[in-house]
């Protein structure tokens, strides 16, 4: 296992960020307050790259698990003992100050995550795992303290669930990863259910490379082995994070730097002829290369090593395409249509010019995300029919500006306003559908409504990357 120093020393060759390393990072973390005690941890972290640390528990205190209370979603969903936000605050105190002392004399014991399922934009179901409140806490408390010491380590190409950095931060580092650096070709890689099939024992053994406090492996392990409740029946598992649960962000990016981030710059190092440059955001990555062969290369080296660990490439959705400033020319010259896309974070991106003729990374809301938000929208329609004005237009509204705020980086206003326009329709059909007397509301009687009740514009929420880099 290579060392954190060594790795460090590695990352500093052809960063996707488009800046030095040493920069992003102190930009990055220099958003995020610590605790005292918890900043001092970190600062241990980065000065000894070799340390494990053997006593943490202690930071899980009264306040520590107060702060992960207020860190939860009030309306979220209760586990299986049904123990809501509401309910258990009315004896926080008391609460808090029962589960600390359960978790320090050993006495908590996780319950079983319940199991429920979500749809994905391909049309299968996604499952999901909802702990039990205390669980959560729990778990929030002790991600807390094990973040202060992993982000010493992680990388800087690594974005998802990390504290200060976000989606359009990894799209950033993509967007001027490509324009900046010599990329060629595009490998779009999707782990089968990679949730589902992180290895039990693999994973604690790569968090004993920094954790040594048995009591805190032992949370990990009881977490882990908690089980799941779906249709009534428990069922044990020794596979897998469920996708749900506070704490498990955290260990599958811990996994992931294992098995993917300091291999590949190992790789990188070791094989690569030309530039490579990657982006990750949790279990879902793009890499760039230079040369071909290069990346005809990495993803069979991939293959191999991601089997080493039980886990495989999606053959459907893993795909190697010719993509960059040379694309489009060098297809082209060979008679072939104009470069691929490829999907990322909610986007589809495409080989584009500007107006001077000049090449360009441009991307647009992904149609799968479009046609899933619509068709929510429309189930919300059809529940609102009778509802107040009022109410019907706060929900559109909050829908518009979301979706803005997410979606609303340059070259996107085509999406943003066909969103915009289909949600004009969907309000209007479900105001058609009121009365028998609604039914013959037109355009102009709707422009008036809307007048009174206006509706978000379409607008770019987002600046430029290279701005912001």
């Amino acid at each position: 296992m290579k060392s954190s120093k060594e790795t460090r020393r590695m990352e500093g060759r052809g960063q996707p960020e488009g800046s030095p390393r040493e920069k992003a990072r102190v930009r990055t973390q220099s958003r995020v307050a610590l605790p005292p005690n918890l900043d001092r941890v970190n600062a241990a972290a980065k000065r000894a790259a070799q340390t494990r640390f053997t006593a943490l528990l202690h930071h899980i205190d009264e306040d520590a698990l107060l702060r992960a209370f207020r860190r939860q979603k009030r309306q979220a969903s209760a586990g299986v003992d049904g123990v809501t936000m509401a309910k258990y605050e009315e004896g926080l105190t008391d609460n808090i100050r029962d589960l600390c002392g359960r978790v320090h004399t050993g006495r908590y014991r996780p319950q079983p995550v319940r199991r429920v399922y979500i749809p994905k934009a391909d049309g299968g179901k996604r499952p999901l795992g909802v702990p039990a409140l205390e669980d959560k806490i729990v778990q929030s408390a002790v991600a807390e303290v094990l973040s202060a010491v992993y982000e010493a380590d992680f990388l800087g190409f690594s974005y998802g669930f990390r504290p200060g950095r976000n989606p359009h931060m990894a799209l950033d580092a993509l967007h001027t990863a490509i324009m900046s650096q010599r990329v060629n070709w595009v490998l779009d890689a999707d782990i089968r259910s990679f949730f589902d099939a992180v290895d039990h024992e693999w994973l604690l053994r790569m968090v004993a490379h920094r954790i040594a406090d048995p009591r805190i492996l032992r949370l990990l392990e009881l977490w882990l082995r908690a089980g799941v409740l779906e249709s009534g029946e428990k069922r044990e598992t020794d596979r897998g994070t469920p996708q749900g649960a506070g704490i498990s962000p955290l260990l599958a990016n811990i996994f992931l730097h294992y098995i993917l981030d300091l291999w590949a710059h190992q790789w990188r190092r070791r094989h690569a002829r030309g530039r490579v440059v990657t982006v990750r955001y949790a279990d879902d990555f793009v890499m760039g290369f230079e040369s071909k062969a290069d990346a005809q290369e990495m993803l069979l080296a991939l293959k191999v090593r991601l089997a080493s660990f039980g886990l495989m490439l999606h053959e459907g959705k893993t795909r190697l395409i010719e993509f960059g400033r040379f694309a489009a020319v060098s297809r082209q010259r060979r008679g072939e249509r104009r470069p691929e896309t490829f999907a990322f974070l909610g986007f589809t991106h495409y080989c584009g010019r500007t107006r001077d003729g000049r090449f360009i990374v441009k991307h647009k809301t992904e149609g799968k995300r479009l046609t899933r938000k619509l068709t929510a929208l429309r189930q919300d329609a059809w529940r609102l029919m009778h509802a107040p004005l009022a109410t019907q237009h706060e929900r559109f509204a909050a829908a518009l500006r979301g979706h803005y705020g997410y979606y609303g980086r340059p070259h996107n206003y085509p999406a943003l306003n066909g969103f915009y326009r289909e949600v004009r329709r969907i309000w209007l059909r479900c105001l058609r559908r009121r009365s028998q007397k609604s039914r013959r509301m037109g355009w102009s009687e709707f422009d008036t409504l809307t007048a009174r009740f206006p509706l978000p514009v379409p607008r770019i929420t987002r600046t430029w990357a290279q701005a912001r880099i």
